[in-house]
């Protein structure tokens, strides 16, 4: 499968696959949610997946690039990671999902901070966060910890990305009140809550 952008690797979205597919092989209930989904390089493979279930995509994006930093996100390492970057439009995204023949997911535009919870589903079995920054990671765990079923699995990526320190911030910090086994591949942070 060729990848929409070089946001992550084929290793990484063999992961996200597999994490998910583990979902759906243990009939967790829920639907299915990723926050920063970008033009769709790892929506369209999970829209692919899911074609054959009845679960439900659902993404969240700014789709303005990202957002200021704050002091959990700088590191000598993450300079090029300015407001604004990683731009692309709604219609972008809209357009790979056409591409690949699937049906849109259910689209949230805006910052993370601003999703309402009705605007998230009430049963979530995988989530994959992608927000880079400390409160792009912390928000949307705000939004979904308490919709988590049981069984299900939530992949963080940048956690162990030295550019993007405050991914791992906001996990390590969000962990320590809320129980969970994590594991971390490659530059994932694979967490099973423990309800």
């Amino acid at each position: 499968m060729k990848l929409l952008s070089d946001q992550i690797d084929e290793r990484e979205l063999n992961i996200i696959l597999r994490e998910l597919e583990h979902v759906i092989s243990q009939a967790v209930t829920g639907d299915v949610v990723e926050f920063g989904c970008y033009v769709g390089t790892t929506s369209v493979p999970m829209a692919q997946r899911l074609r054959s279930t009845d679960k439900r995509l659902f993404v969240y994006d700014s789709f303005e690039g990202l957002p200021e930093k704050t002091a959990e996100d700088e590191s000598p390492a993450g300079l090029q990671f300015r407001a604004g970057e990683l731009l692309v439009t709604k219609a972008q995204f809209i357009r790979n999902f056409k591409q690949a023949g699937l049906p849109l997911p259910a689209i949230t535009k805006g910052w993370f901070a601003d999703v309402s919870p009705e605007r998230v589903p009430e049963h979530i079995c995988f989530a994959y966060l992608d927000g880079d920054y400390y409160h792009s990671i912390l928000d949307p765990l705000k939004l979904i910890w308490k919709r988590l079923s049981i069984g299900a699995i939530i992949v963080v990526d940048d956690y162990a990305n030295e550019a993007l320190p405050g991914a791992a911030k906001a996990v390590d910090e969000w962990l320590l009140t809320h129980p969970a086994k994590m594991r971390v591949e490659h530059s994932l942070a694979i967490i099973q809550p423990i309800v």
